[in-house]
């Protein structure tokens, strides 16, 4: 930090804000310097259906933001950004202590997704850690169609009853809200396996700020999901997110061979007495996370 920002930082003081639909682009600006994939959908989905904090300056600007969102039992905590001139003030720290509090006084337990270098700083929180996962990086549009049956089709809007089911058997989390806003999306696209009896597996390709975030992606068998995957970057184009739980060896294994590679890792973490099933270990259909900022 350059003296001139540090003077400014330090002299300056901030207020608590609450965030609404007009703070959406602001949050939009902190997450994009921070090189993070969120969009205004994004932002405005914590805004309108969680609970966004942050920090504004005198003059305004917002420099912290946290978000938090319910999901039955649970609530996802993400988001925490800070702007780099106002980085070491604690800034970070009080927005998390303030978004637990009002968790504690919801009664609802508190998940996040961390990368290693935070994991340390939730640890000091009572977080403890569950199942790792990666985000791997790579290109849509260079792949061959897979060679399937007609198993796999693009979803309906009549389908979203039956992935939100699928979503919740395979996340362990309640977030049909989430769902039906990915899949309303301009943009979004859907691709599901539907057999005699209705939809098994599905993925979703949502728009990002950087690539193309591909998650979750549920599917019974290691194959579906390949499958599901393969039709994915065939129909997509341009750069590719998706973050893959650990244990799924044999799809990190075909990734690799597709060109992917590790951007950075994640750990599922949990302020709780007991872990939550969906914390200590991924279900086996869950191939991909809807992504660190939903879970």
């Amino acid at each position: 930090m350059a003296p001139s920002e540090a003077t400014r930082a330090d002299a300056e003081p901030t207020r608590p804000v609450r965030l609404g639909d007009a703070d959406v682009f602001a949050g939009v600006a902190l997450s994009d310097a921070a090189g993070w994939n969120q969009t205004a959908d994004d932002w405005a989905f914590f805004a309108r259906h969680g609970v966004a904090i942050g920090r504004r300056t005198a003059r305004s600007e917002l420099v912290a933001t946290a978000a938090v969102l319910p999901y039955g039992p649970l609530a996802w905590i993400s988001m925490v950004l800070v702007d780099r001139e106002w980085r070491h003030r604690g800034l970070a720290s009080d927005l998390l202590r303030e978004a637990l509090a009002h968790l504690g006084e919801r009664r609802l337990t508190p998940v996040l997704d961390a990368t290693p270098a935070g994991q340390a700083v939730y640890e000091r929180l009572g977080f403890w850690p569950g199942f790792g996962f990666c985000r791997w990086a790579g290109e849509a549009g260079r792949h061959p169609a897979p060679v399937v049956d007609s198993a796999v089709r693009p979803a309906r809007g009549d389908d979203e009853g039956a992935l939100t089911t699928l979503d919740r058997n395979a996340s362990g989390l309640t977030r049909g809200l989430l769902l039906r806003d990915l899949l309303a999306r301009r943009g979004t696209r859907t691709w599901l396996w539907a057999g005699d009896g209705g939809p098994s597996a599905f993925v979703i390709a949502r728009e990002g700020r950087r690539a193309w975030q591909i998650g979750p992606l549920v599917a019974p068998t290691s194959a579906q999901a390949q499958a599901l995957l393969q039709t994915a970057l065939a129909e997509l184009d341009g750069p590719v997110f998706i973050d893959v739980p650990d244990a799924h060896t044999a799809l990190r294994a075909w990734l690799g061979a597709q060109g992917f590679t590790v951007q950075r890792p994640f750990v599922r973490m949990a302020r709780a007495p007991a872990l939550p099933d969906c914390v200590t270990q991924p279900s086996a259909p869950l191939f991909a996370v809807a992504g660190p900022e939903f879970g």
